[in-house]
């Protein structure tokens, strides 16, 4: 294209080369790739921009459960009891009334494939006796693992006032949590629960249909769009991806997919560590927000027509294969309930749900 007309001319041109730059940034995604027994970083792209953190943030609070675990203070056996806090939580959540109870095993396999935030908050107050007092703990947790840009205000993602974390840090708090509690690995890699009523699949598409697959944790919200923090593992070695904003959940999973095998097919790296890895970016600390690119009609009709005849999502990774067999649910109902549903294959895990629009403020 060629430009004329003196002062018209570079108006136009101008204007064309902001609005290429407006597009390439609202393209643009942070991501990171470690490998989790080195620290090496891999790849990475964007990896000090400040992000909503969604539904990620249940990675912290599960490795505080590890920890309380860990040291003997909880057993997976536990009683966590639903409060009236807990169950006014917005959704994602599972419903239950104020009392129920169940064990602190079933809510982690809740917390990590449903997602639900009344279910986050009931595992805080087991944990620390109160949400805020919670909240404190994370905050001290994060800075001592290094994650030198977060700040958590709830233990489930929600929106809040202050609410913050970058791609580096999502990864410094995964290879904690691979490295610190191997024995607790299992809870990132459950293909689905069944609370006795109802059956959930996981919504990390990379289980059961990447080689490797073994966690960990998606999220979502308008303005951080469609997070995922995936981790593998082949011949004794694991990797964790992280990918924030993508624009829909089959987006996340095959640049996850993508990420991940090309990360297989490096050698250890030559790059810096996790904790060597200099900040870097010129608006690293102003909170990105792309609710404009993620919730708008055009946007959501865009993610529903992305499926098969079926209904089936359409992935594109060439790394990502159909699930085989059926779907492993665990029981995860309440205490002293009924047997849980007799197994039937469940959905399709093609047939994630699209997730709804959040409230206004969401």
């Amino acid at each position: 294209m060629t430009f004329s007309g003196g002062r018209i001319g570079f108006k136009l041109l101008f204007a064309v080369l902001l609005s290429t730059f407006v597009a390439t940034s609202a393209l643009a995604r942070p991501h990171i790739l470690v490998d989790v027994r080195t620290g090496k970083v891999l790849e990475h792209k964007e990896a000090f921009q400040r992000w909503y953190p969604a539904s990620l943030t249940k990675i912290m609070t599960a490795y505080l459960a590890f920890s309380a675990m860990k040291a003997g203070r909880l057993r997976p056996d536990s009683p966590v009891v639903m409060s009236k806090h807990a169950v006014s939580q917005p959704p994602s959540k599972m419903y239950f009334k104020p009392g129920d109870t169940l064990t602190l095993d079933s809510a982690l396999k809740i917390l990590l494939v449903k997602s639900a935030n009344d279910i986050a908050v009931a595992i805080a107050e087991t944990v620390a006796g109160s949400e805020q007092t919670f909240v404190d703990l994370m905050n001290s947790e994060a800075r001592r693992i290094g994650m030198i840009s977060s700040r958590f205000v709830n233990p489930n993602g929600l929106p809040g006032q202050g609410q913050y974390t970058t791609a580096r840090d999502l990864a410094v708090l995964s290879v904690a949590v691979r490295r610190e509690f191997p024995e607790y690995a299992h809870y990132f890699a459950v293909e689905g629960v069944n609370t006795g009523k109802k059956q959930y699949t996981n919504y990390n598409l990379l289980i059961g249909r990447f080689r490797g697959a073994d966690g960990m944790k998606t999220g979502y919200i308008c303005s951080a769009g469609f997070n995922q923090i995936s981790s593998a593992t082949r011949g004794g070695r694991t990797l964790v991806a992280v990918v924030l904003g993508a624009d829909s959940l089959g987006g996340r999973a095959d640049l996850s997919a993508d990420l991940l095998e090309k990360g297989f097919q490096m050698s250890g790296g030559s790059g810096p560590t996790l904790a060597g890895l200099a900040p870097y970016g010129s608006g690293r600390d102003v909170v990105m927000d792309i609710r404009d690119q993620i919730c708008t009609k055009e946007a959501r009709q865009e993610r529903a027509e992305n499926r098969d005849e079926a209904g089936r999502m359409v992935l594109h990774s060439a790394y990502i294969s159909e699930f085989s067999g059926k779907p492993d649910f665990a029981f995860t109902g309440l205490i002293a309930t009924a047997k849980p549903v007799a197994a039937d294959g469940g959905p399709n895990i093609h047939r994630v749900p699209i997730p709804l629009p959040r409230p206004a403020n969401f």
